[in-house]
């Protein structure tokens, strides 16, 4: 299967302070808007795509059309400091503080309107025990 492209959407009951909340605070911006169905694309990578729907909708069957849980969304930034000054000036909710992991990643975990997980990461070298599990051109620096 060649795919031509991959997004999330998530379904919610808050469309537009979800759809708010992305174009505010991760650069999105909004290439496709019905009532019921949100298609976002970041102003910075038109690689990087995002929608959002209204939960409950008839595109989604019966008992599948539920609100989004369980997920997180992982970012991948050059200055995650930065991105976690601004966000917590914001207000926006951090519900892991800002941190380096041994496996490579420097970040913090924030949520949206919905309680959708939000990873921001910078990518930063692995302990020796993590470096030996990245396959060699996936080895952070």
């Amino acid at each position: 299967m060649k795919c031509l492209q991959y997004y999330p959407v998530l379904t919610t009951d808050r469309l537009r302070e979800t759809t708010d909340f992305y174009v505010r605070h991760f650069a999105f911006r909004t290439l496709f808007a019905s009532d019921w169905y949100v298609h976002l694309q970041s102003s910075e990578d038109d690689r990087v795509n995002l929608a959002v729907m209204q939960a409950g909708h008839t595109t989604i069957p019966g008992p599948k059309a539920e609100r989004a849980s369980g997920l997180l969304l992982n970012f991948e930034v050059e200055d995650v400091d930065a991105h976690h000054a601004r966000l917590t000036a914001a207000d926006v909710p951090i519900v892991l503080s800002l941190r380096d992991e041994t496996w490579g990643q420097r970040h913090f975990i924030a949520t949206d309107p919905n309680g959708v997980l939000i990873d921001v990461i910078t990518p930063i070298a692995p302990s020796p025990e993590f470096a030996a599990a990245y396959a060699a051109d996936a080895l952070p620096s």
